[in-house]
């Protein structure tokens, strides 16, 4: 049994790119309540934290604080800014059915929303992770191409290269835990730490982290935390920075990451611009061989 086909009996609508209907109306006045709860408390602790791009795609969105959007109209705000649309699925879709919608300008997202006792972490996106965390920044046009870039360097990598391993590490130093220089210090653009509390907080604030500035290389040798906050950032320049490194030649980078060093998430090596050293980090240089890491 495929998993579509597994999906299929608890999501009978599910179509062939694992999309289904948001069923809006079908939301509890208990789910739009949770959504609520979080925006707001969101709303309290990312002004100065966040960076401009992200606050602003909030308010070009219209994002409702005490509802749970609704995606059709979301998208139709969204797709008049950059030509994204957001798409609902059942929960994390395979990678090639994730990078096909995103080299199409779709940003799957799940349509299920966190119990009240999950408010501070679920281990599952929901869809105040996905729609709060990533769409704002869908908004802004550079983020918006570098993420249809990176849907279709997925496409490749599966096709070509066997590389998913280094290709999702970019994916989550970057869209999931980024941070960008601003004149007054390093700001958030990473979902899955503007759509948490307490890792907006220890992100720009703990002496914890180290702050490293962004090496495309040095990204995709390291790997990365599930289970708790992160021991490393790595903090981009811009934006238009970060959209130049998807057009590097990925197929000669690949080539080089099958040789030399893995690194683990709190490392320091010499060749980092190190921004701020954590207090908890690895002594400098050392990392994991490359069959421990991989």
């Amino acid at each position: 049994m495929t998993e579509l086909e597994a999906l299929r009996r608890d999501y009978p609508d599910i179509a062939a790119d694992f999309t289904i209907p948001q069923r809006w109306e079908s939301y509890s006045e208990r789910e739009h309540a949770t959504w609520r709860a979080l925006f707001e408390q969101q709303c309290q602790v990312l002004p100065g934290r966040a960076c401009r791009e992200f606050l602003a795609g909030i308010a070009k969105l219209d994002l409702a604080p005490d509802r749970i959007p609704d995606f059709e109209r979301l998208s139709d705000l969204l797709e008049a800014q950059t030509g994204w649309r957001v798409v609902a699925v059942p929960s994390l879709v395979p990678d090639d059915v994730f990078f096909d919608h995103l080299a199409a300008r779709r940003f799957p997202a799940g349509r299920f929303i966190r119990r009240p006792d999950e408010i501070d972490y679920i281990e599952e996106p929901d869809v105040f992770h996905d729609v709060f965390g990533h769409v704002p920044m869908l908004a802004h046009p550079m983020f918006a191409d570098y993420m249809q870039a990176y849907g279709k360097g997925g496409q490749r990598a599966l096709a070509e290269f066997g590389a998913l391993k280094n290709l999702a590490r970019l994916y989550w130093y970057t869209v999931e835990f980024g941070l960008i220089r601003a004149p007054e210090g390093w700001h958030i653009y990473g979902s899955g730490i503007v759509s948490s509390r307490a890792e907006s907080l220890y992100a720009v604030e703990s002496p914890s982290p180290n702050r490293i500035g962004f090496d495309l290389e040095r990204v995709m040798r390291t790997e990365y935390r599930i289970d708790d906050f992160q021991e490393s950032y790595f903090v981009i320049d811009s934006f238009e920075g970060l959209l130049a490194e998807t057009y590097k030649d990925f197929a000669a980078l690949y080539a080089k990451l099958a040789q030399g060093p893995t690194y683990r998430p709190g490392d320091i090596v010499t060749a980092d611009r190190v921004l701020t050293r954590g207090t908890h980090s690895y002594k400098p240089g050392s990392h994991l061989p490359r069959s421990e890491g991989q």
